[in-house]
């Protein structure tokens, strides 16, 4: 957390940069903002200011229904955060405490729930359940104010257990109940899609963002058209499409949700925010990278690159496997096929987004000989289907929080995925800032380097952020910046 008169001086600057890594509650109105805020500047000696903006619910605060505190960035993984706390705010933030307890959540972590707990209030300052209900209700907030779902589904749709208690909490901590807040937007048509926004920080370079998906989409599951990222979506037992686009002179993202997928929210959130990379802190990045006279360049003609995410740790692995020694096209279309005979038809008002892709449990039992008459060879074929075991018998986890080294480890143990794969999938999957594939051949060719253990040397300089300058070194090969 910085000193208060860092965060006081960034306040009055409304700077963007500052956006989700802290808030500030006023005592005389009791309310909580973010520091973007465009509401009068409170004078010092009336603020108080949180890292989380749980610790400010904790205290009584109340969110500013103008700036909206439960839209704001969240942090990176690069945070200095322990590892064991990063894992359960990401399980959390997932929805697990949802069904789970604070004990299941330890188990699942390798701790005690009495250690986890310990942990989260030394370092946050509030406990695991206060931060899940500090989500609920953040979640309630944007369902209410961006979408005209029915009360009842927010409120199953946010996690909470009962509607009677959804209303309880709700008024306590925002000071009228959820129908005063939702009364001047009326409830939603049957069938209507749900249409949310996703904040982040400054700035965002979209259009590389989508040349890099558009160029790896799995045909029948993905597409990118005019701007616009769509996709089919399986999360637990429903099934439905998106679309998410980058509007104008906004500082957000816009999302188009199936309502079918109502019930999925929080999750299917979490997991757009990841895909497109948007808890970034982008000009903290490029202040790193821009100290190397051979990033330089590349950082300031692309500010606010980003690494991209995946929205399915399983299909994003697959996808992964099924690009070794073959161009960045004919592994797309390798996983078309894969989607259209191992898959799930769907019906969506979006062309060419057609096929839910197959879970693990399904690769793990198809036949091989089925796996192999899409085109692929056997060692392939096999790659797939023992990655997809694994994943169905807990040995791979694709779970957000995950140690990134200890999911590395366990895909190495595979057949056919080394380094390479592993690596990139800790930049895409497990969201690792440092994670560095060194082998690949076009990092090296832009680094001037021939031998693995040479590119690892000549990227300590660009620590802790290896993994964003991997974006930018083939940013810059597609666009013939290494060139002789």
């Amino acid at each position: 957390m910085m000193d208060a008169e860092t965060c006081y001086r960034a306040l009055c600057a409304r700077d963007e940069r500052f956006d989700g890594l802290f808030f500030v509650a006023v005592r005389t109105t009791g309310i909580y903002c973010r520091p973007v805020c465009r509401a009068r500047t409170p004078g010092r000696d009336r603020c108080v200011f949180y890292r989380y903006a749980a610790e400010a619910d904790r205290d009584g605060f109340r969110a500013c229904f103008r700036c909206r505190p439960e839209l704001s960035p969240g942090g990176a993984p690069q945070d200095s955060v322990p590892r064991l706390v990063r894992a359960a705010l990401a399980r959390i933030e997932g929805g697990f405490l949802d069904e789970g307890s604070v004990d299941d959540l330890g188990r699942a972590l390798g701790v005690t729930g009495r250690h986890l707990r310990r942990a989260m209030e030394a370092e946050l300052g509030v406990a695991p359940v206060e931060l899940a209900q500090s989500r609920r209700l953040a979640l309630a907030k944007q369902l209410l104010q961006d979408s005209s779902l029915p009360l009842t589904e927010i409120a199953f749709a946010s996690g909470f257990g009962s509607v009677r208690r959804f209303n309880a909490l709700f008024s306590a901590r925002f000071g009228r109940p959820p129908s005063a807040l939702r009364r001047a937007l009326g409830e939603a048509e049957a069938g209507v899609a749900i249409t949310l926004r996703l904040d982040y920080r400054p700035p965002l370079d979209w259009d590389a963002l989508l040349t890099f998906l558009a160029a790896r989409a799995i045909a029948g599951v993905e597409s990118v058209e005019g701007g616009v990222y769509a996709r089919s979506v399986r999360l637990g037992e429903r099934t439905g499409w998106l679309r998410v686009m980058h509007p104008p002179q906004k500082n957000a993202l816009r999302v188009k949700v199936a309502p079918e997928l109502a019930g999925t929210l929080g999750p299917l959130l979490g997991r757009l925010r990841a895909l497109f990379d948007l808890d970034a802190h982008p000009r903290l990045i490029a202040e790193s990278l821009c100290r190397d006279p051979l990033l330089a360049p590349l950082v300031a003609r692309h500010p606010g690159l980003r690494v991209p995410g995946a929205f399915d740790g399983f299909e994003a692995a697959v996808r992964a496997i099924l690009g070794q020694q073959v161009s960045v096209r004919a592994a797309t279309t390798l996983g078309g096929r894969i989607a259209k005979r191992f898959g799930t038809a769907l019906d969506t008002p979006i062309a060419g987004v057609t096929h839910l892709f197959p879970p693990a449990s399904v690769l793990a039992e198809a036949p091989l000989s089925d796996i192999t008459q899409i085109g692929l060879p056997a060692a392939r074929a096999l790659s797939i289907q023992a990655l997809a075991r694994a994943v169905t018998q807990g040995e791979v986890r694709f779970e957000r929080g995950e140690d990134p080294e200890a999911a590395a480890a366990a895909l190495v143990a595979l057949p056919g995925i080394g380094a390479w794969t592993a690596h990139y999938l800790g930049m895409r999957v497990y969201r690792f800032p440092d994670a560095f594939p060194a082998s690949d051949l076009g990092v090296r060719k832009a680094l001037r380097v021939i031998s693995t253990r040479e590119a690892e040397a000549r990227a300590e300089a660009f620590r802790p952020w290896r993994a964003y300058a991997v974006l930018h070194l083939w940013q810059g090969l597609s666009e013939g910046a290494f060139e002789e």
